[in-house]
């Protein structure tokens, strides 16, 4: 198949002419060497799943067929695409996806556990291809791409440099960057004006930063670099306390800029704004809580540390909150929890304070939770007590809500609404994702659905 214009045409990897779309922002790598060092980058060997995004003419995915168990390409050029799909139509370890990267419905990508993501991705949508697979929640796990350099730049810059800025924090606050390498234009056809480097993005340790409001730091973050040449006292909203006692707390003038902030600063300042000023201490080991016998009857008080640590048995509730096109909200519990940190949960869950109702600690839950103002829950199960639910009695409730959802970050890294399918496609794929109580209430769900 060829193209119009053949002066301009270059091969892809089944030597088929293609004339790069100057709509789409396309230069095709065509060092070898440069190709193949990009590729190992991600450590594509024995790999469960690497996905390529704009794999073009086949640079780098020469280089990754055969190393992973599944290589998916994700291409949107409509010419492109097909070719790739016959090229590769006889291997099982390929999968080509003609679809848009910055539209991809990345929900079902879950269950395939931490995703190794490469692309030498168009200066065009560059941006919005991060934007898309690099918001929190993410699939991804690690990422390596080439991007334009002052787009590198940008990214992995810190406080001080000259590339630092609004994009440098939005990013790093959840991911680590590292530039790699710079990559001339020469190795490009055609030849961009400008040169590109490689980086390499892995998931930031979340506890290498103390809790903040995402959404409020991205907020104030765009706010102050929106006129950066201007004090920061002249762009943010009134501070609590004052503005005196900020700068004071931060340890910077009073007519400090956006750019003179650290990342860790910049935390501070969300922070003040929440109007938290004490260290994290995550979850009180002193709350009490009723402990109960086989027959879920209350038999005395203990404190939360004693009850875990014991093993005893004791109450908890779990609630699915539903919207109106039947998604579920799940969340990510937050690393300062005692049992199951990090693990993918219910909307909401929780243990029964002494003496409480599981219908009253549902509503309760999803106040301080997930910030989901209701009067009632429903029943949908009660689960007995055993070591699939961590040693509580468990009664599953649902709430109806298709609002915003402001988790408390305390108690939630992260939640996005996932559809039922991908939840038991992923369950069933990946069970250790989870905490174990979710899995056993899924489970009770789906018997009664």
């Amino acid at each position: 198949m060829r193209f119009r214009d053949q002066r301009r045409s270059v091969s892809n990897a089944a030597g088929m002419q293609v004339t790069p779309r100057k709509s789409m922002g396309q230069n095709f790598l065509q060092d070898e060497e440069i190709s193949r060092w990009i590729a190992d980058q991600i450590v594509p060997d024995g790999a469960d799943l690497v996905v390529e995004i704009g794999p073009g003419l086949g640079a780098l995915t020469k280089h990754l067929v055969g190393r992973p168990k599944k290589l998916v390409l994700i291409e949107k050029d409509s010419q492109l695409a097909p070719e790739l799909s016959e090229h590769f139509a006889g291997r099982d370890d390929v999968e080509v996806i003609h679809n848009d990267a910055t539209r991809i419905d990345l929900r079902p990508w879950f269950r395939h556990g931490p995703v190794r993501l490469i692309g030498n991705l168009p200066y065009s949508v560059g941006g919005e291809i991060l934007k898309h697979w690099l918001g929190m929640p993410s699939p991804v796990g690690s990422a390596v791409f080439m991007l334009q350099k002052e787009v590198c730049d940008r990214l992995a810059a810190k406080c001080g440099e000259d590339a630092y800025g609004a994009l440098s924090l939005l990013v790093q606050k959840d991911w680590n960057v590292e530039m790699l390498r710079v990559v001339p234009p020469e190795v490009f056809k055609p030849k961009p004006k400008v040169d590109s480097a490689v980086i390499r993005l892995t998931p930031r340790d979340p506890a290498t930063l103390p809790v903040f409001d995402h959404a409020l730091f991205d907020r104030l973050v765009r706010m102050s670099f929106s006129q950066r040449r201007k004090q920061l006292k002249n762009l943010l909203p009134e501070t609590p306390n004052g503005w005196e006692a900020l700068v004071q707390h931060l340890s910077v003038s009073l007519t400090v800029r956006a750019e003179e902030l650290s990342l860790e600063q910049w935390v501070q300042v969300a922070r003040w704004y929440e109007e938290r000023h004490e260290a994290d201490a995550g979850q009180k080991a002193s709350e009490m809580f009723d402990v109960v016998n086989e027959r879920n009857e209350v038999i005395g008080k203990l404190t939360r540390g004693e009850v875990h640590q014991r093993k005893l048995l004791h109450r908890a509730v779990h609630i699915f909150v539903i919207n109106k096109r039947g998604h579920i909200y799940l969340q990510q519990r937050s690393h300062l929890k005692d049992v199951s940190p990090l693990k993918w949960d219910s909307s909401a869950a929780g243990h029964l304070d002494a003496g409480e109702d599981y219908a009253t600690a549902a509503v309760r839950e999803l106040g301080e939770e997930i910030g989901i103002h209701v009067d009632t829950t429903d029943l949908a199960a009660q689960i007995p007590a055993g070591d699939n639910t961590d040693h509580e009695f468990v009664e599953l409730r649902l709430a109806r809500h298709d609002g915003p959802v402001r988790c408390l970050p305390e108690e939630i890294a992260c939640g996005e609404w996932f559809r039922p399918e991908d939840i038991t496609a992923w369950v069933d794929a990946r069970p250790q994702d989870f905490a174990k109580g979710f899995v056993t209430c899924w489970k009770a769900w789906l018997s009664q659905a």
